[in-house]
């Protein structure tokens, strides 16, 4: 039986709003990983079918299907294609679902996965200015902002404004001890980036979101933008980003013949429909589908990836699935580390892949919420 492994997994530093990627174009950030990618295998490109990107924002310079750009920019051989993706914040992680479906029905032998979102140079929702949603839509489900969505999943899991924002604060302190360790040292690729005149290129090497100096106190001085006196704020919901990440898939087989060590394989993939008002909960019905796939329970799995799009989110998943909490995010998640929508997919599961080899475990579930009530969730086994 074919199977999908992943051989290189990276990604770039994820910069804040406004940070030092904003003065990168966005489809020059996506060549980034897909440059890294050759020069750390040696690959030859020519080697790669097609190249699949998530993005959520597909307009201006994430325009013009930004995999192909992206491709081009990186110097592939212009024989080599790309095709660009939105399923919402889970896009960059259903393009790796899409590459090892290809991979292990025989269509492909090489695919490359990933994803980019610029959110300070592309606003998230520009790609619908000046649209309304369909009155067909509004008619049948009750649409409404994923801020709200968090209020009412932590009202209907009874998780307070403290247990939310201790969740938020151990994200930041997880994410800094992490790099204070060098954890993310191996999976994160160093970028020289452009700057204003009159100032020079920098270098960056780190993710900019971690706060070292947040506290509960600074938590709880927040407000609520989306309700008022609600418990979802900008301290406890994911950081608004910008970032790349890719993944090289191939078969097992042809790993092998170019002389490639398969570090992973991609040993279940889930997606699901979930409410489409509550929106965020498609993660734990994702999980439970993808681990009766892989025939493992929770308890087999070393370490679990969830995007803290809200803290709401992650802590709902937790009480419903019996995870131990000390597998979740070990290394802080998108409250710290931030949420370039459609490349958090692939970050997310670069993070894991790192993690599991840093400390020799052998499964890891990932698993994201998504606009409009959907979830993807991927269980990875480390190859010894």
């Amino acid at each position: 039986m074919r199977e999908a492994v992943i051989v290189e997994a990276v990604r770039t530093p994820v910069g804040k709003k406004k940070g030092q990627l904003s003065h990168m174009r966005a489809d020059d950030l996506a060549a980034k990983p897909l440059k890294e990618i050759v020069q750390r295998t040696g690959i030859d490109p020519i080697e790669i079918e097609d190249i699949i990107y998530g993005c959520v924002s597909q307009v201006g310079e994430q325009a013009f299907d930004v995999a192909r750009v992206a491709s081009l920019i990186a110097d592939y051989p212009m024989e080599v294609p790309g095709t660009t993706i939105d399923r919402q914040c889970g896009s960059s992680q259903q393009a790796v679902h899409f590459a090892s479906q290809a991979i292990i029905s025989g269509d492909m032998d090489v695919v490359v996965a990933g994803g980019i979102e610029n959110m300070s140079r592309v606003p998230m929702g520009s790609n619908m200015q000046g649209v309304s949603l369909s009155d067909e839509l509004t008619s049948r489900y009750e649409m409404i902002n994923q801020g709200l969505s968090a209020e009412r999943i932590a009202d209907e899991w009874s998780i307070s404004r403290s247990q939310l924002d201790e969740f938020a604060l151990e994200s930041h302190e997880k994410a800094v001890v992490a790099q204070k360790e060098g954890r993310f040292d191996q999976e994160i690729m160093s970028l020289k980036t452009p700057m204003p005149a009159p100032l020079k290129e920098e270098e960056m090497t780190y993710d900019e979101g971690p706060r070292d100096n947040t506290s509960l106190a600074k938590l709880r001085e927040l407000s609520s933008p989306f309700r008022e006196g609600g418990n979802i704020h900008a301290g406890n919901s994911s950081q608004i980003s910008d970032g790349a990440a890719a993944l090289l898939l191939m078969s097992r087989e042809k790993a092998h013949k170019l002389g490639l060590k398969p570090r992973f394989r991609v040993l279940a993939r889930s997606v699901v429909g979930s409410d489409p008002t509550l929106m965020l909960t498609g993660p734990i019905p994702a999980t439970e589908k993808v681990l009766k796939k892989a025939g493992l329970t929770i308890k087999d799995i070393d370490f679990f990836e969830v995007n803290e799009a809200f803290a709401s989110v992650p802590l709902a998943w937790l009480a419903e699935t019996g995870a131990r909490p000390t597998r979740l995010n070990p290394n802080g998640g998108a409250i710290a580390l931030g949420h370039p929508l459609g490349a958090s997919g692939a970050r997310l599961m670069t993070t894991l892949i790192h993690e599991l080899e840093h400390t020799g475990g052998r499964y890891g579930l990932q698993t994201m919420c998504e606009g409009h009530g959907m979830a993807n969730a991927t269980i990875i086994e480390r190859i010894d």
